[in-house]
């Protein structure tokens, strides 16, 4: 692992199956590696995935995260390069944003600008996209900044919505293009690749 020239440490609220992915895809890349992954929820069963790669898993609360350097002392122990959020649904605060600078990447289930913002996670987010009849959906792979869903994207993939397809089949879709495509959208951006 010390020879890996870039280290991301994952951010998870949930299932982690975004997670999962990601740390298989890295699983045995040359330059590249996933040394940490850290959770607002001690019940997210992304942590178990972490075990089951190797990874390191913490947990942090509320206040550790907003009020203290305690998570920003973790990935500085662990010499972090990247940040990935994978289903986290805390907003990041602005030391993190400072401590690293267009290195904090984010996954929106949904083509932002539309149905992004606070609030817009999930099933609320297809549900939305049902609500509104759109012909297609996706995902947004963005760069974060201090605010929801506003910082510059880097990756956008789509999928066409049926009028007969359900909240619960449009996820079904969309979590198809998380998968197949946010580890490649981190290796490209980490390596700078075009």
């Amino acid at each position: 692992m010390q020879n890996k020239k870039f280290k991301i440490a994952i951010f998870a609220s949930g299932s982690g199956t975004n997670a999962e992915a990601i740390m298989r895809y890295f699983e045995h890349h040359d330059a590249i590696a996933v040394t940490l992954l850290l959770s607002n929820n001690p019940d997210a069963y992304a942590l178990k995935r972490a075990q089951n790669f190797g990874v390191e898993a913490r947990i942090f609360n509320r206040v550790e995260f907003r009020e203290t350097t305690t998570v920003l002392e973790w990935l500085e122990e662990k010499e972090i390069t990247h940040i990935v959020l994978a289903g986290f649904l805390w907003l990041v605060p602005q030391y993190l944003t400072e401590a690293y600078p267009d290195r904090i990447v984010n996954i929106h289930p949904a083509l932002l600008p539309k149905f992004g913002g606070k609030g817009m996670y999930g099933a609320k987010v297809h549900e939305a996209v049902r609500a509104m009849n759109e012909i297609e959906t996706g995902i947004t792979i963005h760069l974060v900044n201090e605010h929801y869903d506003e910082g510059r994207i880097i990756a956008q993939v789509s999928c066409p919505v049926h009028i007969n397809d359900t909240p619960v089949e449009i996820a079904d879709k969309v979590h198809q293009l998380e998968h197949e495509h946010y580890p490649m959208a981190i290796r490209r951006w980490i390596l700078n690749e075009k």
